[in-house]
Parts: structure tokens; C-alpha cells; sequence
């Protein structure tokens, strides 16, 4: 049974999680940051427990469904997370952002339903692949996006010069 001392246990866990992973976006120089990523965590852990807190304190609910209010946090973060994907001729950005979103929100869902030890595991895992991003050569695909629109305006620049 869900109760108020474990609720509150639950919300802190999943504010320590939330920080390491916006610790390591912070690091890193990204625009979302601990903050954003514990509220993310905080308001996912708790959307959750007040759905289960429902369910649970109002026996007269006929079709009551804790994953209700969860499934609803899905589709909200998806609609944060598209909203951060930036597409220029070149390059996407934001999709890292977008995807740690997504798992925060999920790690504190996770918790909220009392997972805590999978959300740890979770968390260690999403970090290690945020810290280690330079094994995939992220950078050197932006790189060379940030290249070749350097390369374009200089034509474009050639071009409106030689016309005059």
C-alpha cells in the first residue's frame, strides 16, 4: 500500500536520479540541465504516485487504472521532445536532448511505481551512454554538417559577388 512516507522516499529518489543524469548534460554544455532533468524526474515520479494514490484512496472507482495518468506523461514528453528536435539542411539536433527526456521521464515513472533499483541501473546506463558519446563520433557528424554550411554560404557569398 501506497502512503505518504513512501511517496515522499520515492519523489527524492527520483530527484537524486533526475540530477546525475542532468549532472552529466550540465558537464557537457547542453541546454537542459539538472534542473530540467529533475523536474522531468520529480513530475513523471509524481504524476505517477498520484495516480496510483487515486486508485488506491477511492475504492468506489469502477474502472480505476494507475497507468492511466502514466500513459499520459508518455505523450507529453514526446510532445516536449519534438519540440526540440532542430533540423537544418545539414544536421538534426536535439535528438540526444529529446532522448534523455524521454528516459528521465520513464526512470521516474519507474520509480514512482517502486522500480527503484532498476531505475538506478537505468540511470547509471543512460549516463554512461551520455558520457561516452565520443565512442560514436557524434561530434565529427556535426562537424562536418557545420562544414559544409560554412562551405555553402561562402559559395552563396562567391556567387552574389561575382554577379554584380
Amino acid at each position: 500500500m501506497l502512503t505518504e512516507s513512501i511517496a515522499i522516499t520515492r519523489i527524492l529518489i527520483s530527484a537524486l536520479l533526475g540530477c546525475i543524469i542532468g549532472l552529466e548534460r550540465y558537464i557537457h554544455k547542453h541546454p537542459a540541465g539538472v534542473r530540467t532533468f529533475m523536474l522531468i524526474c520529480m513530475a513523471s515520479t509524481l504524476a505517477t504516485l498520484a495516480s496510483i494514490w487515486i486508485c488506491q484512496t477511492n475504492l468506489n472507482l469502477i474502472n480505476g487504472d494507475p497507468g492511466r495518468i502514466a500513459a499520459q506523461v508518455v505523450t507529453g514528453i514526446g510532445f516536449i521532445g519534438a519540440g526540440l528536435i532542430i533540423k537544418n539542411k545539414y544536421d538534426v539536433s536535439g535528438l540526444t536532448t529529446a532522448a534523455s527526456i524521454f528516459a528521465t521521464s520513464i526512470i521516474g515513472i519507474a520509480v514512482g511505481v517502486g522500480l527503484i533499483w532498476v531505475s538506478v541501473l537505468v540511470t547509471v546506463i543512460v549516463t554512461l551512454v551520455l558520457a561516452s558519446s565520443f565512442l560514436f563520433h557524434e561530434g565529427n557528424s556535426r562537424e562536418i554538417a557545420l562544414e559544409k554550411m560554412e562551405q555553402d554560404e561562402k559559395n552563396n557569398k562567391d556567387n552574389t559577388e561575382n554577379k554584380k
